[in-house]
């Protein structure tokens, strides 16, 4: 694999769903915070309104082609949807990935990602702050009858043959490793039984934000670890003590979180990036404040031409990699500023970008 690979994770948020409903009112999509967002200070880019796909819903065929056709104009590899089993049975969003399968379109290829965390009202809710939380469902695991039906739920997706691979093994990545009780139980019942049906065996990719953790989670049996840095630049520590001083700054003297993007891929551009175990992450912006307002944290003033130094910078640190794999955070995260797709005020020009670097990479 001589060429760059770029992954980009795709959030299946984009359709009503009866819990949907049921927590914040009928219809609601991730749309509704996109678009009610304000700017909260000057300059501020606010709302992010979509252009070309519009305010879409994902239930529609049409939609996920035009999608799958910008990925492959971007250059990028394959999506990885984000998949949510909270246990028992229980899946949210999977309309999207279930239509994917059933109708085998679009033809392009993807992985999946487990989202393996509590579904938190803090999550979607403008008027909470950080500190309070309540649980809507829990994540649960349930040890090996839950993982292995956890398996045969998703069988008929390992199975597809658009399903990507590295090394023959199909890519598997965990949003929360830290939640997993029994990793390895996990991972040699996955393998086990995807041995007895005869299929290809996994590769497990811990989503990590720690550099100190990396040796931990390939340690603990994961084949690689997806680093995302995306919380340095904010010096985010997500301890108690640290938590109570940003309500302070936030709630009693208006401080809000902003970092200049262009400060920011400075801190992305880390050598650790360069390890053969570490997949480095691309990220266009971020802008939680659709979700979270003030307690939200902002990248200030992303362009394409930061993105291209950005993108530069990490394909520069895969060169010399037997496997340059890179994940993009991500292509439609459009409630946290963090996506690809076109909008009303750059835009194909993300996509245009990503692409031009790629293919500039692969002439060097």
């Amino acid at each position: 694999m001589n060429n760059p690979i770029v992954i980009a994770y795709y959030l299946p948020q984009f359709h009503p769903t009866k819990e949907n409903d049921k927590w914040w009112g009928k219809g609601f999509t991730e749309w509704t915070n996109v678009a009610k967002a304000k700017p909260l200070f000057n300059g501020h880019y606010q709302p992010k309104i979509p252009a070309d796909l519009g305010f879409y819903d994902l239930r529609y065929p049409e939609i996920r082609e035009q999608q799958a056709n910008l990925a492959k104009e971007a250059g990028i590899s394959a999506f990885c949807y984000w998949h949510y089993w909270l246990g028992n049975g229980n899946r949210l969003l999977d309309i999207p990935l279930n239509e994917v399968i059933k109708t085998r379109k679009p033809n392009f290829p993807f992985c999946l990602g487990w989202a393996n965390h509590d579904w938190q009202r803090k999550d979607w809710n403008n008027d909470s702050s950080i500190i309070i939380k309540e649980t809507l469902i829990k994540q649960t695991y349930g040890g090996v009858k839950d993982y292995t039906n956890h398996f045969y739920d998703m069988l008929p997706v390992f199975k597809d043959d658009r399903y990507f691979k590295i090394n023959e093994k199909l890519v598997f990545t965990i949003f929360r490793p830290d939640l997993l009780p029994d990793t390895k139980l996990f991972f040699d019942t996955w393998n086990n039984l995807a041995l007895k049906n005869k299929i290809s065996q996994f590769h497990f990719i811990a989503c990590i934000v720690n550099k100190d953790e990396i040796n931990k989670y390939l340690s603990a049996g994961y084949n690689q670890v997806n680093l995302n840095l995306l919380n340095y630049p904010f010096n985010i520590k997500y301890t108690k003590l640290n938590i109570i001083k940003r309500i302070i700054q936030n709630k009693v003297f208006g401080k809000l979180n902003v970092v200049k993007y262009s400060d920011a891929i400075k801190i992305f551009n880390d050598n650790i990036n360069k390890e053969e175990n570490v997949i480095p992450t691309i990220i266009p912006n971020w802008d939680h404040s659709p979700r979270s307002g003030r307690s939200g944290s902002i990248f200030h003033n992303s362009t394409p031409e930061l993105f291209a130094n950005h993108v530069n910078d990490i394909l520069h640190s895969v060169k010399e990699k037997k496997i340059k794999l890179i994940f993009l955070k991500s292509w439609n995260e459009w409630g946290e500023g963090n996506y690809m797709e076109p909008d009303l005020k750059f835009g194909t020009k993300y996509i245009e970008t990503l692409s031009n670097c790629i293919k500039s990479f692969m002439k060097s």
